[in-house]
């Protein structure tokens, strides 16, 4: 929605700057176009593949499957989405996805997403039944990526992470926008990095960073890696008309699996 290059020109800019980088199930271009755009800047660009826990396993599956063709690293399994927060200016503008943003890591057209709301959308397609006995296996046993829970604020979860096996956590409250009266990702940090001592288990962080001593301070308290979001977005709204953004609109509506 920010510029109709998307997550293209984002993964440009990770490899160029030697960061990874997070592929959004939703995301408007496939994960092998994205790692192909960042690869064709530094073959050394890394990325994940986040998801969700899917209705349609199969679907999940090929998801699976092509990003692990793609190169992508590893899964970052978002772990506090059984469903939507309520989001009150979606529902009173009625906000549905722009006509020319097609889903095709999912096989969504936007003409299919269009005819609900993104809240009745996301409950169609998504498993609001999280187990970590039930996913952590299913995973492991059809990828050889690493696995990763995002959405981790406890120590409780950390230890439940430690003990199905995962490759790490990203500690996260989802922007704030999951539920209301989550605590900061930094005070929720140094009891997820305690309670993960004496483990194998990485510790990843997102939420709020927006300067060199936010990055700093989650460092100190033992996070390996801070993730941002709303900034790439920003970076991307600066030039939104470096391109023909019609012929981009048109060719990305067409972009399905």
């Amino acid at each position: 929605m920010a510029h109709p290059d998307g997550e293209l020109g984002t993964a440009r800019a990770c490899a160029r700057h030697g960061v990874p980088m997070g592929i959004s199930s939703f995301a408007n271009f496939t994960a092998a176009e994205i790692c192909g755009a960042g690869r064709a800047e530094a073959p050394t660009f890394d990325a994940a593949m986040q998801m969700y826990t899917m209705g349609d396993r199969p679907l999940m599956e090929r998801v699976l499957r092509r990003a692990d063709d793609a190169g992508c690293r590893a899964v970052f399994l978002t772990g506090d989405s059984p469903v939507l927060g309520v989001r009150y200016n979606e529902l009173r503008n009625d906000f549905r996805i722009p006509v020319h943003l097609a889903f095709p890591n999912i096989e969504r057209s936007s003409e299919s997403w269009r005819e609900h709301t993104h809240d009745q959308g996301f409950a169609s397609f998504n498993d609001n039944g999280h187990s970590w006995a039930r996913d952590i296996p299913w995973l492991r046993r059809r990828t050889k990526m690493e696995i990763w829970v995002k959405g981790v604020l406890t120590a409780e979860d950390t230890r439940l992470a430690i003990e199905s096996g995962c490759d790490g956590i990203i500690v996260s409250n989802h922007g704030g926008r999951q539920l209301d009266g989550v605590p900061a990702t930094m005070d929720a940090l140094l009891e997820c990095v305690e309670a993960a001592k004496g483990s194998n288990l990485r510790i990843h962080v997102d939420g709020g960073f927006r300067r060199g001593s936010d990055v700093f301070m989650a460092l100190a308290l033992g996070a390996e890696c801070c993730w941002v979001g709303r900034p790439a977005l920003w970076a991307l709204a600066v030039s939104p008309k470096s391109y023909s953004f019609a012929k981009r609109c048109v060719e990305a509506n067409k972009r399905t699996v």
